[in-house]
């Protein structure tokens, strides 16, 4: 039974836009466009677009002492991308990578349901989107332990299922794109080209499948936690030296 966290300590949030800028964006685009000869060249552009999901993974932790998975995900596929490249393989390896890392994903997140805290907490039921805190204790005290169980679980499918979706999209996009030998500029082109429609035409149908998941989740905890949106909605705190509304003095 996965239990609820009433009292945790409190964990600094991450930066979103940091995380992406350093696990996707700033590898992508080194891979691309800075490792071919006449930029960084193929073995320091692996290196240099490494240091991103590198650095960033072991800074966070750093921060926040939790494992990044996003992180180890970002700095495996890089790894692996830049590692076919410099092998000179075809186009069909880098097909099966774009489609095995995603489904790797989706078999980690099933497998993970029964452990003591399933990946499902680190991608959607995490400090930066709810207020686990809170939840965490509503539940405790009407007693829904069970019934978070088996939303978790449900939540759990439908991210498992939304890489699988992607693991598929990925594969055949990548088959139909990268036909260049690997190391020529062709190739590299392909590569961009591949990227950038992963991002723009695979990510549209698994964001929507796993924003359904968000959903079901959050109306889940509604029904088990009695709290509404804004409420289970982690809130983030009042700025420093926000002005504060004064009552005017009694007559």
């Amino acid at each position: 039974m996965t239990t609820p966290t009433v009292s945790a300590p409190k964990q600094k949030p991450e930066n979103l836009l940091a995380n992406l800028a350093c696990n996707l964006v700033a590898p992508t685009v080194i891979m691309a466009f800075a490792s071919g000869p006449r930029a960084l060249g193929p073995k320091w552009g692996l290196l240099v677009a490494l240091m991103f999901p590198a650095g960033y993974g072991i800074l966070d932790f750093l921060r926040r002492r939790r494992f990044n998975f996003i992180s180890f995900i970002g700095f495996v596929s890089v790894l692996i991308s830049g590692g076919f490249g410099l092998m000179k393989l075809d186009g069909f390896w880098f097909a099966v990578k774009d489609g095995a890392l995603p489904t790797m994903i989706g078999i980690a997140v099933l497998a993970s349901i029964r452990s003591k805290e399933p990946l499902i907490h680190e991608i959607l039921y995490n400090p930066q989107v709810i207020d686990v805190e809170r939840v965490g204790a509503e539940l405790a005290a009407r007693g829904t332990a069970a019934g978070f169980d088996r939303l978790i679980r449900s939540s759990s499918y439908l991210i498992a299922a939304a890489m699988f979706v992607s693991g598929a999209l990925n594969y055949g996009f990548a088959r139909h794109i990268i036909r260049s030998p690997a190391g020529t500029e062709a190739f590299n082109q392909e590569l961009a080209k591949m990227h950038w429609v992963s991002l723009a035409g695979i990510s549209v149908p698994v964001v929507a499948m796993m924003m359904y998941a968000l959903w079901r989740l959050l109306k889940g905890l509604e029904q088990l936690t009695g709290l509404n949106i804004d409420q289970i909605i982690h809130q983030p705190p009042p700025k420093k030296g926000a002005a504060t509304a004064v009552p005017p003095p009694a007559e």
